[in-house]
């Protein structure tokens, strides 16, 4: 359900949830300050801010000027809706340390954790600038510094409003904006090439897929096109609809996961292992070969997608959903080895073992259970 007030759009992320809200239509500043007075009556605020938009937009003082007398805090940082949603769990439950922190109960097994917790009673109101999708989850990763190994805690409060400003998406640098539009695809094509999915996450990931790719196409040829980043921002929901039903994801977001304390940003993880998980899933199951067909048969009926795969020398009824992304993220300039983001041959057995630590490798449709699994989809990336 959606209405229009002054020009805003309001409507709930998700069928049949009253939250998240959706906003959209009105500038960032006026749009927070609405809220945070009509629908969440608070009276104090802490702002977490990414570090490019401190140093590089007036964003930051845009907000703290909307909101003058209600700003107790500021923090700039990264990782801000992952991190906002765990610190919100963390001072329900009195952590003061990352002992405490690991005790709380998470989402991959911790040995000593704690059989209950409190639920999180701070709102969070979150205005994405990348398109991880992050805001829309009850899920939040965390990395262990001694282990070096990422937990993901959940469920939790997530975010309870999410604004969508193209203007203020705009000021994003676009290799961090296609990257992270990559990790959004990545969600919406595992979830429709599992085996576990249903009908209606199904709908919810093929809904404004193929507006999203176009979106990002259309945002590597102009970075300033305001018009072609709102084309992205509203495929965020749809790609996120997976964790909201319980969907469990596969090998590409598996080994991202670890990847990502590597120091490869999210989306860069998929640009590179979707194609190639795609591509070993398809070898090695009919039934996932099967499903990849669907998700094709959306590319191809899209006249923009066509026509940059038929460019690039992919034929229909030949071509795989491994070389269609592949084409895809080439197209928009993206990385699609392990090598240019700076992770060696040396590396990979350890990143194989540390992969296997991850839930949804089990889950991917072709199970991964042994290290030389991932290793075969790690050598095709490699460099």
């Amino acid at each position: 359900m959606s209405q229009t007030n002054s020009q805003e759009i309001l409507r709930s992320a998700f069928a049949g949830k009253d939250r998240p809200l959706v906003s959209q239509g009105l500038p960032f500043p006026q749009t927070c300050l609405k809220h945070i007075t009509a629908t969440f009556h608070a009276s104090r605020v802490y702002i977490i801010c990414s570090g490019s938009l401190a140093r590089n937009t007036d964003a930051l003082e845009q907000l703290q000027r909307a909101l003058e007398g209600k700003v107790v805090g500021t923090r700039v940082g990264g990782s801000l809706a992952d991190g906002a949603k765990v610190v919100a769990f963390a001072l329900a439950n009195d952590v003061v340390s990352s002992e405490d922190l690991a005790a709380l109960p998470h989402a991959m097994t911790h040995p000593g954790s704690k059989p209950d917790s409190k639920p999180a009673k701070i709102p969070i109101i979150s205005i994405p600038t990348t398109l991880s999708g992050a805001e829309y989850t009850q899920y939040g990763g965390v990395t262990e510094d001694s282990s070096n190994i990422k937990y993901q805690f959940g469920p939790l409060q997530g975010p309870q409003l999410v604004i969508l400003d193209a203007q203020l998406a705009s000021t994003t640098p676009v290799a961090v904006w296609l990257s992270t539009g990559i990790r959004c695809v990545d969600h919406r094509v595992e979830t429709l090439c599992s085996l576990l999915s249903d009908k209606e996450s199904d709908e919810a990931a093929a809904d404004s897929f193929t507006a999203l790719l176009v979106g990002l196409l259309r945002t590597h040829a102009d970075s300033s096109n305001a018009e072609a980043r709102r084309l992205c921002l509203i495929g965020g929901p749809g790609a996120m609809t997976f964790l909201d039903r319980g969907v469990p994801l596969g090998a590409s977001h598996g080994i991202g996961h670890m990847l990502g304390p590597m120091g490869v940003g999210h989306g860069e993880t998929s640009c590179i292992m979707l194609p190639a998980v795609c591509k070993y899933n398809a070898k090695h199951s009919g039934a996932a070969q099967q499903r990849q067909e669907g998700v094709l048969k959306l590319l191809w009926e899209d006249t923009t997608l066509r026509e940059l795969m038929e460019g690039e020398g992919l034929r229909e009824g030949v071509a795989d959903l491994g070389d269609a992304l592949d084409v895809f993220i080439r197209a928009i300039g993206m990385p699609r080895t392990l090598k240019q983001v700076g992770i060696g041959r040396d590396q990979l057995q350890n990143l194989a073992e540390a992969s296997l630590k991850d839930k949804w490798l089990q889950t991917n449709p072709v199970p991964l259970t042994k290290k030389e699994q991932v290793m075969e989809i790690l050598e095709v990336v490699a460099e």
